[in-house]
């Protein structure tokens, strides 16, 4: 069998291998993506139904980064960015049988319930404790220390499981939060953090990395179109099984079965994987079982997402990113997202589209229920928390045994093993967010990174 050759070979056609490839093709570089699935985009996935428009994965993305604003002006024609309306804000946190808004300024924060008296007093000293010097305190430690136990309980833990339906007791706060790490270690406070940030200036690029949350007209699904566009079908190869990945005399020889089931293999001198950790040991059998069991062991939490769509909503009013509920509060759900009162289209006009959370590192076992136990315990938790009643028009059940990695105090040994493989294997890079954070703004920003050291 004649082996072709190829220049780079990106194992992966998620976000990271698809904006990886986006920017090798602008320089001109001979690759190709390599995906297991039928299609690419990972769990990127957006779905028109019945009057809705849903997501079976990520419902939104933020413009955390210079790069991901970059990426949308080079997709301009391809795709519109959409940013949520202003309106939408506002996040709920769940207390004593009721929503309350998460403060957004000084007098909500005085205001509020969701945070004890003590904790409120105890805030104005924030800028004058000192540092911590730990530099594997978990998140839970960093805030408690920081701002007291209630802003942990109701602010930060039903955060952290919006972000990484994780425990903030076990996740690493400067390999899972990083900006908030730097912000306590390069200013000494978090308020006083942000507020010297605000002065420094800024590049007219800068000036656009707002923060803010955008979806792209019509859903995510179509950020995906826009880049396998211009990318190209000649250099993605989709429906790839038994993927493996060995050394050859010119760097790596890939091999796998395409849809027709033939064995094709391809020489490259460099090799990015952007896979899950879960598949590495299978996928890089040449590196041995020792070096690489830090990133096979890697937690992921488990996550069930369920769409649900009703016509004619008659419940609480929909005026909310969406809310979160506190592990303290002991109820099924990580939270709820607004999609529809997050962007416009996405139910029809009296109705609503919401995006249930369940499960988690902390409720792993929700995973395994039935979908009929799913549908139950969702739609109690609509009627309870959010006073619609109503049998739903639209309802559909995810699941994601292994939906997001857990930066935990494993991080650092993961960090090493990846720059030890890298330095005895040149040419293999180990990309996607085992490392580098978990957002579609962390993986744009890694892509064009990986980008720019190829084409040096």
């Amino acid at each position: 069998m004649q082996e072709k050759q190829k220049d780079i070979i990106i194992i992966g056609g998620g976000l990271t291998g698809l904006t990886l490839a986006f920017y090798l093709k602008k320089a001109g570089k001979d690759f190709l993506i390599v995906e297991q699935q039928d299609r690419t985009g990972g769990v990127i996935n957006t779905i028109s139904e019945e009057g809705f428009i849903y997501e079976t994965g990520p419902n939104t993305g933020v413009l955390s980064s210079p790069e991901i604003v970059e990426l949308f002006d080079s997709l301009n024609n391809d795709c519109k960015l959409v940013i949520a309306n202003p309106e939408s804000k506002k996040r709920y946190i769940w207390k004593n049988k009721r929503w309350n808004a998460l403060p957004s300024g000084f007098i909500s924060a005085v205001t509020t319930p969701l945070f004890s008296f003590y904790d409120k007093i105890r805030i104005l000293g924030e800028p004058f404790r000192k540092a911590g010097l730990n530099p594997d305190e978990s998140i839970a430690s960093l805030v408690k220390r920081r701002m007291g136990q209630s802003y942990l309980d109701y602010a930060v833990d039903p955060f952290i499981s919006g972000i990484y339906a994780g425990d903030p007791h076990r996740l690493i706060t400067r390999y899972a939060m990083p900006k908030l790490y730097r912000l306590e270690q390069d200013y000494g406070s978090f308020i006083g953090g942000a507020i010297e940030k605000k002065k420094l200036p800024k590049s007219a690029l800068q000036k656009r990395t707002t923060s803010e949350v955008f979806s792209v007209n019509g859903g995510l699904t179509y950020l995906i179109s826009a880049l396998n566009n211009a990318i190209g079908n000649e250099n993605i190869i989709t429906a790839c099984k038994n993927v493996k990945v060995d050394k050859s005399q010119n760097g790596f020889l890939v091999s796998f079965n395409n849809e027709a089931g033939q064995i094709v293999k391809l020489n490259a001198p460099k090799v990015i994987t952007t896979t899950g950790a879960n598949i590495l040991s299978e996928l890089l059998p040449f590196i041995s079982k020792e070096l690489i069991q830090p990133l096979s062991v890697l937690k992921y939490a488990p996550v069930v997402q369920v769409a649900v769509g009703f016509t004619n909503w008659k419940g609480l009013k929909l005026d909310a990113f969406g809310a979160l509920m506190p592990t303290k509060e002991n109820r099924n759900m990580l939270g709820v997202l607004f999609p529809s009162a997050i962007f416009e289209g996405r139910a029809p006009k009296n109705g609503a589209l919401l995006s249930v959370f369940l499960g988690g590192v902390k409720n792993a076992s929700l995973i395994n229920k039935s979908d009929e136990e799913i549908k139950l315990l969702v739609l109690n938790e609509i009627s309870e928390t959010l006073g619609e009643n109503a049998a739903p028009d639209l309802l559909r059940i995810f699941r994601y045994s292994q939906a997001i990695p857990q930066y935990d105090i494993s991080s650092e040994q993961r960090i090493f093993t990846i720059n030890k493989i890298q330095d005895e294997n040149p040419g293999l890079f180990l990309a996607g967010n085992i490392r580098d954070g978990i957002g579609m703004s962390d993986r744009v920003k890694q892509a064009r990174m990986l980008a720019e050291q190829l084409n040096n």
